[in-house]
């Protein structure tokens, strides 16, 4: 039996093929080919645009596949009554960074507008037509919505009053001279199946697999593990200087005045962190790298 599995074309995709590395997935493209190989005989990889995801997976073309909650949601509005597909997880990594994806409202620094309420009867360009559409429509102010087919930060104030747009840092949007007035909504990558493979007991297996492992290489992401060896003496010292997911293994030592402890920490603390702990008098101390963490 085979997992039919989409991975999303376009600027997800880079991300989601070193995260299915970090979670034990080698997966190969040729860029010739939308069907990559990957290191797992029970899986059949195919590239798919994340905006047309979740049409595919509920259609039944495929098991499962990645997508942002933002394309869902288009598609869902889309499709009004005819999109059948349940999130099994939510990633939260992104193109750039492991974080959210914020869609946001955005027009020219000099633009008159400062609020939503200041646009009706604006034109304003996106590729997130319906979800932006019914952004509007809640707040009760009339626009016209138009889809943009990229490039969309150039647009305003010529082609259009204002966009809306994803951002991870907004340093583009400022690059191009516009400024936020309200976030539209946000956004992280989902792992969505349908209900006919979710009702096959061995593709749920599979697919839930797939997502704690996806899960673990995130938890991972900016995390250390550290070793080091303190006489029972100075424990409570190091203890003192030492966060941890719970808390530190300590294991004995051939000399019973030693014991050895064994932590995860924030990669960022480490270069304060090491120095402290040596004048606490810790010795052997040893940073190693982590690919998962299943909690």
């Amino acid at each position: 039996m085979k997992l039919k599995l989409g991975i999303p074309k376009g600027s997800l995709q880079d991300a989601t093929i070193q995260l299915f590395a970090r979670a034990g997935f080698n997966i190969y493209v040729n860029t010739r080919s939308y069907f990559p190989a990957i290191d797992d005989p029970e899986i059949d990889c195919m590239l798919i645009r994340a905006q047309e995801m979740a049409r595919y997976v509920s259609d039944g073309v495929l098991d499962a596949g990645l997508t942002g909650r933002d394309w869902v949601m288009e598609q869902a509005l889309t499709n009004t009554g005819r999109l059948s597909i349940q999130s099994v997880s939510e990633l939260v990594y992104a193109k750039q960074s492991f974080g959210r994806v914020r869609w946001v409202l955005a027009v020219p620094e000099s633009s008159r507008f400062n609020s939503p309420q200041d646009l009706e009867g604006a034109t304003i360009a996106t590729e997130l037509v319906k979800v932006t559409e019914d952004y509007f429509r809640r707040l009760g102010v009339r626009v016209n919505v138009e889809f943009s087919w990229g490039a969309t930060e150039v647009k305003p104030p010529v082609l259009a009053d204002a966009i809306v747009e994803a951002t991870e840092t907004g340093s583009t949007l400022r690059a191009n001279h516009l400024r936020i007035i309200d976030t539209v909504m946000e956004s992280a990558t989902q792992l969505i199946t349908n209900q006919t493979a979710w009702d096959d007991r061995w593709k749920q297996a599979k697919i839930g697999n797939i997502a704690m492992l996806l899960q673990s290489a995130i938890a991972a992401q900016g995390r250390v593990g550290m070793m080091l060896n303190v006489r029972q003496a100075d424990l409570a010292g190091v203890l003192g200087l030492l966060p941890a997911l719970r808390r530190p293994t300590i294991s004995p030592l051939a000399d019973n005045e030693w014991v050895a402890l064994n932590t995860i920490v924030e990669e960022a603390t480490v270069r304060d962190l090491i120095p402290r702990l040596k004048a606490a008098r810790a010795e052997g101390i040893v940073e190693y790298p982590l690919n998962k963490i299943v909690e």
